[in-house]
């Protein structure tokens, strides 16, 4: 039964407390932060990988993974409200479900978190390489590939994640400032391409609708919510955060709204403008401009991507850094991941552990493996927060609750159906790799976090 003991709000409030993190975000911050991780790779990537799968039913594809999000944001939101600690899903789960169930919630996270920020880094040198060619530069590929792929390393995505764990190891406020500015960048060239491409669309490039039928579209939407990754990266910066009860829940809301209005248009406009079988996935905004003649904005969305995936990279391995901080904050893993620099008031030798794996990741393994993780890691932590939340309104009817999800008992369902129809839509070697990492989680767990743990020691 021990493996199922449970931490008490007081103590979660407690814990958050005695590490002194600074209190600097605002609901502005907190929006720039959930727009700056989820829209990056996705919509300059994943938008053109999917149009391949469904054909211009893409757009539903987007608009099933956005109803996913949106309703797990709304599930996140009630949490963060009740308890504004770090951690994310972890931290909630230690509460509802017991050690070893936030265990593997934690390890999903890693998944999700360090995964997908490998994956953004090794995207951006790709499209980073590719914008240098377009000047006439061309990086030999020894520097820019994995092994498997016939380099040494990726070098320009190991350089762009010691630029963000640069930006990290600062301060929270500064890291902040810096992404809201590359969040203002990247709408504007995102609403570029909207604006010169809406004008280009042809009805006939939309048809047929769904050439692969029912099955294309799903197949898409499971890739695709790579696209919505991140957004619950929010949750992890609530002990950040002044009046978290007040501005994570309006946070999470502004940054859904702009996101699914970006994503849906982007993707109409792109599969509007370009025969969906002439799309190139890994430049597919820019070479969509290419494609009817407009190089000059070609070459500005390019610009633009390249700089706006850096703001996913950073706030992505920032929601990383807090769960490792809270896992040590519990005993879970060595505590040398919970130290707070004197001066920045950052998890300083955390950051750069984190980093230095991702950077690992990214430089040295191929990209197509790593990816296929980050969706069902997420997946799976919103069928357990879902299901989570229902069991939190039975057994602490009485915390207090500053946002309430409505019709809770239909959204948390219909978000844990959802979510397991997307992971249903994956291939079968994604839940054979998935199962492995899971085991190895445990493994450690029962190695070291089950002694080391916080509530072994004080019982």
């Amino acid at each position: 039964m021990d493996l199922f003991r449970k931490k008490s709000a007081d103590q979660l409030l407690e814990a958050a407390e005695r590490t002194g993190l600074a209190k600097k975000l605002t609901a502005i911050d907190l929006a720039a932060l959930a727009i700056g991780s989820v829209v990056g790779t996705g919509i300059f990537v994943a938008t053109g990988e999917g149009a391949l799968r469904a054909g211009p039913g893409v757009i539903v594809s987007y608009i099933i993974g956005g109803i996913t999000a949106a309703l797990a944001a709304f599930i996140f939101a009630e949490l963060v409200t009740m308890f504004p600690v770090a951690g994310s899903t972890y931290t909630y789960s230690y509460v509802a479900f017991g050690e070893i169930i936030a265990w593997i919630i934690g390890w999903d996270l890693l998944l999700e978190y360090l995964v997908s920020a490998s994956a953004v880094a090794s995207g951006w040198s790709g499209t980073f390489v590719g914008l240098l060619k377009s000047f006439g530069i061309t990086l030999p590929e020894i520097i820019t590939k994995p092994p498997i792929w016939g380099g040494v390393m990726d070098l320009p995505s190991i350089l762009i994640v010691a630029f963000a764990a640069w930006i990290l190891y600062i301060g929270v406020k500064e890291t902040a400032i810096s992404n809201n500015l590359i969040v203002a960048l990247k709408i504007a060239v995102i609403l570029l391409f909207i604006f010169i491409g809406i004008s280009h669309v042809k009805l006939s490039n939309l048809t047929p609708f769904a050439p692969y039928g029912w099955k294309g579209i799903m197949s898409a939407a499971a890739i695709i919510f790579f696209a919505y990754i991140g957004f619950d990266a929010v949750s992890t910066a609530a002990e950040e955060t002044k009046n978290p009860q007040k501005n994570v829940p309006l946070g999470l809301m502004m940054a859904m709204i702009v996101i699914l209005a970006l994503y849906i248009t982007v993707a109409f406009v792109l599969v509007g403008m370009v025969p969906y079988k002439e799309i190139v996935p890994d430049n597919a905004l820019p070479g969509a401009l290419m494609s009817i003649g407009i190089n000059w904005g070609s070459a500005l969305v390019a610009t633009g991507a390249v700089i706006g995936m850096i703001s996913t990279l950073i706030i992505t391995l920032y929601g990383q850094i807090r769960i490792f901080m809270v896992m040590a904050r519990d005993g879970l893993l060595p505590e040398v991941f919970s130290h707070v620099h004197p001066k920045y008031r950052t998890p300083h030798i955390n950051t750069i552990i984190t980093s230095l794996l991702a950077a690992i990741i990214a430089g040295f393994l191929p990209l197509d493996i790593i990816i296929e993780l980050c969706n069902i890691g997420t997946l799976s932590v919103f069928v357990l927060v879902s299901i989570g939340i229902l069991v939190l309104r039975v057994k602490m009817p009485h915390v207090e609750r500053k946002f309430r999800v409505p019709f809770v008992w239909i959204v948390a369902p219909l978000t844990a159906a959802f979510s397991i129809y997307l992971m249903a839509s994956l291939p079968v070697v994604t839940w054979i790799r998935f199962g492995g990492w899971m085991l190895a989680g445990l493994l450690i767990y029962f190695a070291y976090g089950r002694y080391h743990s916080v509530l072994n020691v004080q019982k």
